[in-house]
């Protein structure tokens, strides 16, 4: 029988994912990482869930690995004016590279998860596509995941919603162990953005400007601050302003009008497929800019390892950092990291 560890965070999603399996009778084990200081929470609801479950419970030290790959990445990015997504490259670094090969040293044959995605192998391809739980759905996540990952993969809550999920957990006495939902980013302290910033980004004051270029005020520092942004600008206006752009070769904000933050391209790169390659076929492509932000149908031209993508709908607040996904229907092709919006200042 294939063994399988199962990424145990202490959560609904991955307890149940965890009770799924054994009761379907597969040799199980839970592994959980730690990877901040602010883990030792997680660790110990994980340990509950376990002893629970009565299954074998491991904690593995991927720390290093973390702030290799996650943590330093995110701080660079914000410090050249960029917001990143390091749930992405948590996803693919981490926990289905680095914490795979810690469960395969355990024995594992598989690593399963608690996502709300589908893997469907077709043929000698597998494939990658969204859950059921339009909601909840999280293959935005996961586009940077490859055929060599896949195959050794199990998201068993795909078929789920989130509502029968909670079900399941209160059913079996879970939810009375696990307690906690992750918030946005797992290694800053709730309320502890700017301190993070202040204590790991180098920053510098600079010039706000409106879309004339005039000078209006002062910012603290682009990590601070991105596109879309309203509050926390401390400027007077007699109309509501908006971040619509960060300039860092100049180190200035520009604000201007919410509308001038509806653009229909943009210029990505860093781009990583499902298959290991570019769809020849562009055809009947959707895409999304952020993981709530609506799909709406492009066209791509490819330019190497960047692409210029052309929205049939403008989009709100195109960010550099962030993370563009491609779907054909229910299915996730790929994705890239967004360089710049099509911005003019007129």
């Amino acid at each position: 029988m294939k063994k399988i560890g199962v990424a145990l965070s202490g959560g609904v999603d991955s307890s149940v994912a965890c009770l799924l399996l054994k009761d379907r009778g597969y040799d199980i084990f839970a592994i959980t990482m730690s990877i901040s200081e602010y883990s030792d929470d997680k660790i110990e609801s994980a340990s509950q869930v376990a002893e629970k479950l009565a299954i074998p419970h491991y904690v593995v030290d991927l720390k290093k690995e973390f702030n290799e790959e996650v943590i330093q990445p995110f701080c660079y990015s914000y410090s050249i004016g960029k917001t990143p997504n390091p749930c992405v490259r948590c996803n693919y670094h981490i926990k289905f590279n680095a914490l795979f090969e810690k469960a395969k040293e355990l024995g594992a044959d598989y690593l399963a998860s608690g996502h709300y995605a589908h893997i469907l192998e077709t043929g000698a391809e597998f494939k990658l596509f969204k859950g059921v739980d339009s909601v909840k759905d999280q293959s935005y996540f996961l586009y940077m995941l490859k055929q060599e990952q896949l195959k050794h993969l199990l998201m068993p809550l795909g078929g789920f919603t989130k509502k029968e999920v909670k079900a399941i957990a209160a059913k079996l006495g879970i939810s009375t162990v696990t307690g906690h939902e992750s918030h946005d980013i797992c290694f800053i302290p709730q309320n502890g953005y700017d301190e993070f910033i202040h204590e790991n980004v180098p920053t510098e004051r600079g010039n706000v400007l409106d879309t004339d270029g005039k000078i209006i005020g002062e910012h603290k520092g682009l990590a601070y601050y991105t596109v879309g942004q309203r509050q926390g600008l401390g400027l007077a206006s007699s109309s509501r302003k908006y971040i619509v752009k960060l300039d860092p070769f100049n180190n200035t904000i520009i604000l201007g009008e919410y509308e001038q933050l509806f653009l229909n391209k943009l210029r990505a790169g860093e781009l990583t497929w499902v298959s290991g390659n570019a769809p020849l076929n562009t055809e009947q492509i959707n895409a999304k800019i952020r993981y709530r932000a609506p799909e709406s149908p492009v066209k791509i031209k490819f330019d190497g390892n960047y692409c210029d993508v052309e929205f049939e709908h403008p989009q709100w607040a195109i960010t550099p950092g962030q993370s563009i996904v491609f779907y054909r229907g229910d299915e996730v092709l790929g994705g890239g990291i967004i360089e710049s919006p099509d911005f003019s200042m007129s």
